[in-house]
């Protein structure tokens, strides 16, 4: 087969391999673009003028879907296989011209694939530029290792992330802003397969970092309101979490746990960061370990009928503890809570990243930028 032939091909099979998962995409964000008769249709040896009808099709997907939604889809959806992702990447990386939208998407598939293929139990350490090297040559070929000079300010961001104490300490240090402003400022340097290697180690690293501060502080607050209950104490001021100024204790652990169970994945979106450091912080404060405001509501302590009776609440805990479960009869109280909950802390579709925000005074945990 000559060399033009051989490529159409390959063309065409790299989009019948695509068309599911952009036909599953255009459906659940509502994007309205008519089907691609031929690779609806799953022919095998399509004329020319076919292949290229199916390669402006996948442009104009491609030019609709948006990274939040890319990203939100592939964690989510059990479709993803290793086959996906590198043609997803392949499709992308082949494109003669890229905007900063295909680098966003290939830096986040890079690491998609990456932990797809890496063992569950990889050591830090054990990532290094060589070894992620070696796991993408399936997309990026033999790589030369050699780190540019203007690539080195990445692991000096790293160890700052990996010394980093808590969350917020990582959310409002500029520590995530220092790798994103790396990867614009490279420009068309970022597509130099060293430079891929380097950003997709960056991310997977920063990523282990950030939600291994992510589950700390979220156990810190299961710790906190265990030590305000056996204190007596049934409500708390979390105003500066965005909860009311008597926010009873039952229902932060409720909504707590059914946190616990988002936070299970390690790519989950959209999680409510802010308002997770803000409570453990509300929380350390009630327990006289923070900086609490005097405008602040003193924490409310139980009677000693009180405290027995949310002593034998556990049924009320597990409920929350998966929100897929149906209680018989729950509590009127505790069902009011459980209803309440998603409003305080959902976030909107169109902001879903994994977990790069800003860390100015105008912190967004939702903000479109990064991986």
């Amino acid at each position: 087969m000559s060399p033009e032939p051989h490529r159409l091909s390959a063309e065409w099979n790299a989009a019948r391999v695509l068309y599911p998962t952009y036909s599953a995409l255009a459906r659940e964000f509502v994007i309205d673009l008519t089907p691609c008769n031929d690779l609806d249709a799953g022919v095998e040896q399509p004329p020319e003028e076919s292949i290229e009808h199916a390669r402006q099709w996948l442009n104009q997907m491609d030019e609709r879907i948006q990274i939040h939604q890319l990203r939100q889809f592939l964690q989510t959806t059990t479709r993803v296989t290793p086959q996906l992702l590198q043609t997803l990447l392949l499709h992308h990386l082949h494109k003669d011209e890229k905007s900063p939208a295909d680098r966003d998407k290939i830096d986040f598939l890079l690491v998609q694939l990456f932990s797809l293929a890496s063992p569950s139990r990889l050591e830090d350490s054990s990532v290094t530029l060589e070894y992620v090297a070696r796991t993408l040559s399936p997309v990026l070929g033999a790589v030369d290792t050699t780190v540019p000079v203007w690539l080195q300010p990445l692991d000096k961001v790293l160890q700052s992330a990996q010394t980093a104490k808590t969350l917020n300490e990582l959310l409002h240090s500029g520590i995530l802003e220092q790798g994103r402003k790396i990867k614009i400022q490279s420009g068309e340097n970022y597509f130099l397969p060293v430079a891929m290697v380097s950003f997709a180690r960056f991310s997977f690293l920063m990523r282990r970092s950030f939600f291994r501060l992510m589950h700390q502080d979220l156990n810190a607050i299961f710790d906190g309101l265990r030590e305000l209950e056996q204190k007596g104490v049934t409500s708390i001021d979390c105003r500066r979490a965005q909860f009311s100024a008597d926010e009873p204790i039952l229902r932060l652990r409720m909504i707590c746990q059914s946190w616990k169970v988002m936070f299970q994945a390690e790519y989950s979106s959209g999680q409510p960061l802010r308002m997770l450091v803000d409570l453990r912080a509300a929380i350390d404060d009630a327990l006289g370990r923070g900086t609490a405001k005097s405008s602040q509501a003193p924490p409310k302590v139980a009677s000693a009928p009180a405290r027995k009776a949310a002593a034998s609440a556990p049924a009320a805990k597990a409920t929350a503890a998966s929100p897929a479960s149906k209680p018989a009869a729950p509590k009127p109280a505790a069902k009011a809570a459980a209803a309440a909950a998603p409003a305080k802390f959902n976030v909107t579709a169109d902001q879903a990243p994994e977990f790069e925000v800003s860390g100015g005074d105008s912190w967004n945990p939702d903000s479109s930028g990064g991986n």
